[in-house]
């Protein structure tokens, strides 16, 4: 029995390492694309970051020599096995809130860094949400965008027909407006099934973005790419390394917990897994 738990503490204390030592190693640990929403200091959810905290996070990527990436270069890594910067990041935001342009924008730019914002084309122009004006302008100053669907319903909840509809649409629109094409979607909610994988494929898309905890290796599934969500709350600067650096880990912790809380006499042994 001492023999077994020194071993599992042995090999927990290895992998640890393994995770810590090599996340700056694409190519060993994958490369975190890291998810946020709002940036503002209006509203206080779980999904909105203050403007400071946000600039502050940027400021340690920038510091400790992380270099920001683009949706094309994303895409010559995956398709072609083209070579990525030293320590590459992504930065995602969601939904395509007004603040991406008066908060968060400001904030990649005195960093020297690129953001690809994934947008609800039926809200663009509403109040709260960008205006293609704004999305032009970023567009043309190395902001990237991809789809969120035109409405943001739940594709996994949708008829055939739909779907494709939602996702052909949305990428139709985004592209006339901005004179170029998009290669990838996030799903609303990160809700996917195989025909919405397949009908993504169809419709164009070069790979598309879940919100499943972890980072994105060469043969992930494109149509299922792992990210590392960037929450607020109560969670602090240390919470931020945490997701960044054990990212590989976290995704494992969620999945093991998400296993055993829908696991038939299992669900009391989810409460025993962190969720970081």
């Amino acid at each position: 029995m001492i023999l077994a738990v020194i071993t599992l503490f042995t090999f927990a204390g290895i992998m640890l390492a393994y995770w810590y030592f090599g996340s700056e190693h694409y190519e060993v640990t994958g490369i975190p694309i890291l998810n946020y929403h709002e940036v503002d200091n209006t509203f206080h959810t779980c999904l909105t970051m203050t403007p400071h905290d946000f600039s502050q996070q940027m400021q340690y990527l920038k510091d400790q020599g992380y270099h920001t990436i683009t949706p094309a270069q994303l895409n010559d890594y995956l398709t072609k096995g083209t070579a990525l910067p030293d320590k590459p990041v992504m930065i995602t935001f969601d939904d395509g809130y007004v603040d991406n342009y008066t908060d968060a924008y400001p904030i990649l730019k005195k960093y020297d860094m690129t953001g690809t914002i994934f947008i609800i084309t039926s809200l663009v122009g509403k109040p709260g949400y960008l205006s293609w004006a704004q999305i032009k302008k970023m567009d043309k100053d190395n902001m990237a965008f991809g789809s969120h669907t035109i409405t943001h319903r739940p594709l996994s909840e949708l008829d055939e027909n739909t779907v494709r509809q939602e996702l052909t649409t949305s990428k139709q629109q985004i592209e006339t407006q901005l004179g170029h094409s998009i290669h990838f979607i996030a799903y609303p909610e990160g809700k996917y099934n195989t025909m919405v994988e397949r009908e993504t494929k169809a419709a164009g898309y070069a790979g598309a973005f879940t919100v499943n905890a972890g980072r994105l290796h060469a043969g992930d599934d494109p149509y299922a790419l792992n990210r590392v969500a960037i929450f607020e709350g109560n969670n602090s600067f240390t919470h931020f390394r945490i997701r960044l650096l054990l990212s590989t880990l976290c995704g494992y912790l969620w999945k093991w917990h998400a296993f055993f809380y829908t696991t038939l006499h299992l669900e009391k042994l989810a409460s025993l897994i962190p969720q970081p």
